[in-house]
């Protein structure tokens, strides 16, 4: 038996999407800036696949720049922000935990004499407000922060930033990495109070190499590259159409993301249940994270051993994050956690298709672990 619970690296594309690619190059390929009748079906390809994305966050398509992933939006709406606010000041508010596509852009920042306040999060890996408020200035120019964490599923606050901003009379923009909360809870920008919001295609069951930035209207941010007029200056290039159709179509496929939620909530609450049956099993994961996202800690068998006993049977689960290979867990050392524990933390990321089955197999694999893996020492 297979069982794949590392979703929050990459989901398998759904059946629409694949349908999106191959036609987009099998059958509508053409380039949509030409003027012609080919060129012509291309962007209306486009343009239908921006407004799909944007219904799902409840804004315009004129709000909806493609980009090639996550990645990229972090680092446009980062250095965008600041680089256009600069004449304001340098102060940039943000977490001790964000990805390293937001954090390692903002350590090139600092280098650049911009004043970066990471935010120190508690035991459950979430900011206090108080200290939001506190680190918003006057000459405070953006403020980033993620809505869900990758490695807990911590949910941030991050609609008290907008009152936060409100308070200290500063000309912040605010940005919002949603990659990990897109499609698997509501998210709608003008809730959030955002002007810059980041969403991937992947997370979704879509194609990868594609996201998107959504820029509220009126906003204005700098590019990071040049050379032609493809989304209105702020991502220019020949758009990459199979990805981009794949996307829109797997937006398009997204079930109610409220009964998805539910649905998720029920599924961990019961594999929570059964893990603590087994024993020697800690949560690192808050009990209130994003139901997707559960973190572990299997107390006596180092990381390493067990994921690859696990994928040794059908399984797959993470260690941490995909972007950081296999390093130290920055976000379980930020959230304080014992050296036992950091020895040996497991991400078990759902998608709306796992199953009760899939959970009773990983669950029935981790008993086995504990006597097998003990038993080779």
């Amino acid at each position: 038996m297979q069982a794949y619970f590392d979703n929050s690296a990459t989901t398998k594309p759904c059946p629409e999407a694949v349908e999106a690619v191959a036609y987009a190059m099998s059958e509508n390929w053409g380039n949509p800036s030409s003027l012609h009748f080919i060129g012509n079906k291309a962007n209306e390809l486009l343009e239908e696949s921006r407004r799909a994305v944007a219904d799902v966050l409840s804004c315009t398509s004129g709000e909806i720049f493609f980009t090639s992933g996550g990645t990229e939006s972090n680092n446009l709406a980062i250095t965008g922000a600041a680089y256009r606010n600069k004449r304001f000041g340098k102060r940039i508010v943000t977490t001790s935990v964000e990805h390293p596509s937001s954090d390692e852009i903002l350590t090139k920042l600092e280098g650049e004499g911009f004043e970066v306040i990471r935010l120190k999060v508690n035991s459950e890996g979430k900011v206090n407000e108080q200290d939001l408020f506190e680190a918003v200035t006057q000459d405070t120019i953006l403020v980033t922060m993620m809505l869900v964490n990758n490695e807990v599923g911590s949910i941030m606050p991050v609609q008290s930033i907008k009152r936060a901003v409100a308070r200290a009379k500063s000309p912040a923009l605010i940005h919002c990495d949603a990659v990990q909360a897109f499609g698997k809870m509501p998210v709608k920008p003008t809730q959030l109070g955002v002007d810059l919001l980041t969403i991937s295609s992947h997370k979704i069951h879509g194609p990868k190499g594609v996201g998107a930035l959504y820029i509220r209207k009126g906003v204005k941010i700098n590019p990071r590259a040049f050379g032609g007029e493809q989304e209105m200056k702020i991502r220019p290039g020949t758009e990459a159409m199979p990805a981009i159709a794949g996307f829109g179509a797997a937006a398009k496929a997204l079930p109610d993301v409220k009964k998805e939620l539910a649905d998720a909530t029920e599924k961990r609450d019961y594999m929570v249940a059964e893990l603590e049956k087994i024993g020697g099993v800690e949560f690192n994961s808050p009990k209130d994270a994003l139901p997707f996202v559960t973190n572990i800690s299997v107390m006596g068998i180092k990381s390493e051993p067990l994921l690859n006993y696990l994928s040794a049977r059908g399984v797959c689960v993470s260690s941490g994050s995909a972007c950081s290979k296999g390093k130290k867990s920055r976000v379980l050392t930020e959230m304080g956690l014992s050296h036992e524990r950091m020895e040996s933390p497991i991400r078990i990321s759902f998608s709306r298709y796992t199953t009760k089955e899939e959970i009773d197999y990983l669950i029935d694999c981790i008993k086995n672990a504990k006597n097998d893996i003990r038993a080779i020492k």
